[in-house]
């Protein structure tokens, strides 16, 4: 067995979701649960199969957002996994809706920071072990950093 480490691209200001899911139907149901959610927000979304003819299969609203949940599929070579990378939006706006298709088994990160893809090499093929999400903490926070925080929250609209 070998290991990898496949750090993932996407564009700048964007948020991913990486995820394991079970069945070719995972592409139409992320799509009905992103659309649904975040009516006109620009994404692209890939699934790759890992029976049959062994395809990236793909869909979303923009086509370079797509091309890039394809290309990152590609170049982590695992069955079973998706990725959705989302403009404009937060994961947090549309992770219920995603957690809730049947074909989604787990998710490994919804983030915009930097992600690594831990990949396990067999003979059969690759699977996705975990993700390296960001950058390790640097200290435990403050009273300011503790105000610094809900005054984010706040500006995002998820406090008063």
């Amino acid at each position: 067995m070998e290991f990898q480490s496949i750090r993932l691209e996407f564009p700048d200001g964007c948020n991913i979701i990486l995820g394991q899911s079970h069945f070719i139907k995972t592409v139409e149901d992320l799509y009905e649960a992103i659309t649904g959610t975040l009516p006109g927000t620009p994404f692209g979304l890939a699934f790759s199969e890992a029976s049959g003819p062994c395809l990236v299969r793909s869909d979303g609203n923009d086509l370079e957002l797509k091309k890039v949940a394809e290309d990152n599929l590609l170049r982590i070579a695992a069955g079973h996994c998706f990725m959705i990378v989302l403009a404009r939006a937060f994961p947090i706006q549309v992770l219920p809706a995603v957690k809730a298709v049947p074909e989604v088994c787990r998710i490994f990160c919804a983030t915009s920071n930097p992600v690594e893809v831990i990949v396990a090499r067999t003979g059969q093929g690759g699977g996705i072990l975990g993700v390296v999400d960001g950058e390790p903490p640097t200290a435990v926070e403050c009273r300011e950093d503790v105000e610094a925080r809900l005054e984010l929250l706040k500006r995002f609209g998820y406090k008063r």
